[in-house]
């Protein structure tokens, strides 16, 4: 069976990324395939900030990816570029971390003026850690997803249909790989 990791790189658990996440979590569980997320906030933060490339925490995530078939990144955007803390993060990851790995770059934002954040700020890393395939991400307006009171997430019809899209591209692509 594959798996995807997710690798989140937004500043807290409770946001509309989350909802992102989430949704991407269960196409995928629902398509068979197996998910870990990464919620690179939670990592050691002076092992992130200092670069320490012999932090056990960091470590771990590196065998978490490599043991992965496919990878997906969630960020938000904040001016014109995705998340600091992914980008630390990524920054930590082997020159070759993603070889042999299919890649989906997911974004929320709050205005579509940010859509090409994904690809120029995000795509470039992803083909220095060696990816083989990086699928067309998908930005999301934030507006289009909402928070309900029991803890969930709701999205409008267009970034549901967007979603849907995206991930039935990428699920289509990771059933050719199995263990």
């Amino acid at each position: 069976m594959a798996k995807v990791t997710i690798i989140a790189g937004g500043q807290k658990v409770a946001s509309r990324l989350t909802g992102v996440i989430h949704y991407a979590e269960h196409y995928l569980n629902q398509a068979g395939i197996d998910t870990e997320v990464i919620q690179v906030h939670q990592l050691h933060a002076k092992a992130l900030i200092t670069a320490d490339f012999t932090s056990e925490s960091i470590n771990a995530t590196h065998q978490t990816i490599e043991a992965s078939d496919g990878i997906i990144i969630v960020s938000p955007v904040f001016k014109a570029a995705d998340s600091g803390i992914l980008k630390t993060y990524l920054d930590l990851l082997p020159r070759s971390a993603f070889a042999s790995k299919t890649v989906l770059p997911l974004a929320v934002g709050g205005s579509f003026a940010h859509v090409l954040a994904l690809q120029y700020s995000l795509d470039p890393v992803i083909k220095e850690l060696g990816a083989d395939t990086i699928h067309k991400g998908r930005f999301i307006l934030d507006q289009h997803i909402s928070y309900n009171e029991d803890g969930t997430y709701s999205f409008d019809q267009e970034a549901d249909e967007a979603l849907n899209k995206t991930l039935k591209k990428f699920v289509n692509d990771k059933s050719q790989v199995s263990d």
